[in-house]
C-alpha cells in the first residue's frame, strides 16, 4: 500500500510538474532587465505601426514592465541614422535608402529585421501639364523630398530606363531636393513641373495643387512590391537584448495585423497621432486616397532594397559595393510568424 500510495503521489507531483512545465513553454517571454528601449519613428502614415502602436501602448506591453520604451521623434532618415550610431536609438521605423547606407557606412552596425510599408508614393505633374510619353520628362524640373531616399532613387531608376539623366550628371532633367510642404507651394506656383512624393503628400498635390497623375503607386516600381519603411535595429542592442526586440517585433507583427484588419480604427488612431506630433491632422479624403496607396506589411520585400543598393551606387549615394549578406536579419521575425500560424518571409 505505501509503494502504492507513494507511486501515486510522486505521479501527481510528476503530472504537476509537467503541467507547469508545458504553460511556461506556452507563455510568452517576460524580460525585466530595466532598459529603456527607445524607438525612432516619423509622424507619417507610412510608419503606422508606430504611431498606432504608440497610442494602444502595445509595445510598452510587450517588452516587459520594467523596461520602458522611449519614443524618439524624427523627420529625415540621416538624422535617424546619426542617432543609432551614436547609441541615441535602438530601433527604428526608417526608409530602405538610409537603413542601406547606415549599414554600408557602419559596416552592419545596423540590421533589417522587419518591413513596415510597401509602396505609399506618386509621381504627379503640375496643373495643366498632362505627361503621357515619360520621355516627355526631358527638360523638366522635379521634386523629390530628399536626395538618395526611396522617393528619388525611385525617380532616378524611372529617368534612367526612359534614357534621361539629372543635369548634374550630364542629361537634362532637373531635380530638385525640397521638404514635402515646400514641394507643394512650388507646385502650386508652377515653379516645379512634377513631384515624385510619399503619401500623404501625393493626395494632397492632386487635391490642392491640381497636380495630375503621371504614374500611381503601382506603376513606379515592382508593381508597387516596393518597401518604403522597415524596422531596423542596432546590431550590438540585438546582442545584449534579444528577447526585447524579439518581444518588440511580436509587438510590431500585432500591430500591422491590426490596422490591416481594422483599417478605418487605424486611420483614426494614425491620424490622432499625426495630428499631436505635428499641430496639424489630415483630411478624412486625403488620408483614405493616401491609404489606398500603401500597404501595411512585415515583409521588408528584399529584392526591392537590394535594387536600392543597386540605384544607390549607381547614382553615387554609395561609394562601395556593400556586403549584404548581413544586412537583413530575419530570424527573429520569421520565428514570430511560425508561431502566429503566418507565412514566414524568405
Amino acid at each position: 500500500m505505501k509503494n502504492s500510495k507513494g507511486f501515486k503521489v510522486s505521479g501527481v507531483i510528476l503530472a504537476g510538474i509537467l503541467i507547469i512545465t508545458g504553460l511556461a513553454g506556452c507563455s510568452k517571454k517576460v524580460v525585466n532587465e530595466d532598459v529603456d528601449v527607445r524607438v525612432g519613428y516619423f509622424p507619417n502614415i507610412t510608419h503606422s505601426q508606430a504611431l498606432v502602436g504608440r497610442e494602444q501602448v502595445s509595445f510598452q506591453k510587450a517588452i516587459g514592465t520594467k523596461n520602458n520604451v522611449v519614443w524618439k521623434l524624427f523627420n529625415a532618415g540621416p538624422a535617424e541614422v546619426e542617432a543609432l550610431f551614436a547609441k541615441a536609438i535602438d530601433i527604428a521605423y526608417i526608409g530602405p535608402g538610409p537603413a542601406i547606407n547606415g549599414y554600408s557606412k557602419s559596416k552592419g552596425d545596423i540590421q533589417i529585421v522587419a518591413g513596415a510599408t510597401d509602396a505609399g508614393a506618386i509621381f504627379v505633374s503640375k496643373k495643366g501639364m498632362v505627361i503621357k510619353n515619360l520621355k516627355d520628362l526631358n527638360g523638366k524640373k522635379i521634386a523629390v523630398p530628399q536626395f538618395g531616399n526611396t522617393q528619388d532613387l525611385t525617380l532616378r531608376n524611372i529617368l534612367s530606363e526612359n534614357g534621361l539623366k539629372d543635369k548634374t550628371k550630364g542629361g537634362t532633367v532637373e531635380v530638385r531636393q525640397a521638404s514635402n510642404a515646400d514641394i507643394l507651394s512650388l507646385l502650386k506656383k508652377g515653379d516645379i513641373d512634377a513631384a515624385l512624393v510619399p503619401e500623404p503628400w501625393g493626395s494632397r498635390l492632386i487635391k490642392e495643387a491640381g497636380a495630375n497623375i503621371i504614374l500611381d503607386y503601382k506603376e513606379l516600381f515592382r508593381q508597387g512590391k516596393y518597401t518604403t519603411a522597415v524596422v531596423v535595429v542596432r546590431t550590438e542592442f540585438l546582442k545584449d537584448h534579444p528577447l526585447i526586440v524579439e518581444n518588440f517585433i511580436k509587438a510590431h507583427v500585432d500591430v500591422t495585423t491590426y490596422i490591416n484588419n481594422n483599417p478605418e480604427k487605424a486611420k483614426v488612431i494614425v491620424n490622432k497621432q499625426i495630428t499631436e506630433l505635428t499641430k496639424k491632422g489630415i483630411e478624412k479624403d486625403v488620408l483614405d486616397a493616401a491609404f489606398k496607396r500603401l500597404t501595411i506589411t512585415n515583409n521588408p520585400e528584399k529584392n526591392s532594397v537590394l535594387d536600392f543598393v543597386k540605384f544607390s551606387l549607381q547614382e553615387g549615394f554609395l561609394r562601395l559595393n556593400p556586403d549584404t549578406k548581413d544586412l537583413f536579419n530575419l530570424t527573429i521575425l520569421n520565428k514570430v510568424l511560425k508561431e502566429k500560424g503566418q507565412v514566414q518571409i524568405k
